[in-house]
């Protein structure tokens, strides 16, 4: 696919939307709305009791309280793994010694360049918390075979909380009632 051009519609404090003139492999062109976005970076926090760091956060646009990952978005180059450990740090009051990845993945590819880094951080112990004034949360600590079996049910339903918990139990070895 080759971009012919790129029209900025709208720049905000996060993203950028641009309407694409693009050729696409077919050979036809097309114009396209793109909503970029940064990327961002969300951890599957497990302690030492085999618990997971789950936040249930207030989140305007899907209509309410939700649950989730620890998770933010990339600043101005900064690598995925430090915006991991930073938003380990702000949002759930730990750090954490070791760090694996999970791979990404892509939010909704149908409009949205973002591209969320998964990690698994282990060996966690205190940290001070910095929440934005913006952020609306409570920090709770699950059964991590619960947190998966909430996400193979449907209970949870942000995508990178679904991926990221069943990544880590998959990394983990854990079979999952209803997995293979």
């Amino acid at each position: 696919m080759s971009t012919l051009d790129s029209t900025l519609q709208f720049q905000g404090r996060v993203i950028r939307v641009t309407v694409d003139r693009v050729i696409l492999p077919n050979g036809r062109e097309a114009a396209l709305e793109v909503v970029r976005h940064p990327g961002g970076a969300a951890i599957v926090a497990l302690n030492d009791h085999e618990q997971v760091c789950l936040l249930r956060q207030y989140r305007y646009v899907a209509g309410g309280w939700i649950w989730e990952l620890p998770a933010g978005k990339l600043e101005p180059a900064e690598p995925p793994e430090v915006t991991a450990r930073r938003e380990l740090t702000e949002e759930a009051a730990v750090s954490a010694s070791h760090w694996s990845s999970l791979g990404t993945l892509l939010s909704s590819p149908g409009v949205f360049s973002e591209i969320i880094h998964l990690y698994l951080a282990q060996g966690l112990s205190e940290a001070r918390s910095q929440l934005e004034e913006s952020e609306v949360l409570e920090v709770h600590w699950i059964d991590f075979r619960q947190a998966c079996a909430k996400a193979l049910s449907g209970e949870l339903r942000d995508a990178k909380t679904t991926v990221g918990l069943l990544r880590a139990a998959h990394r983990l070895g854990l079979h999952l009632a209803g997995g293979p």
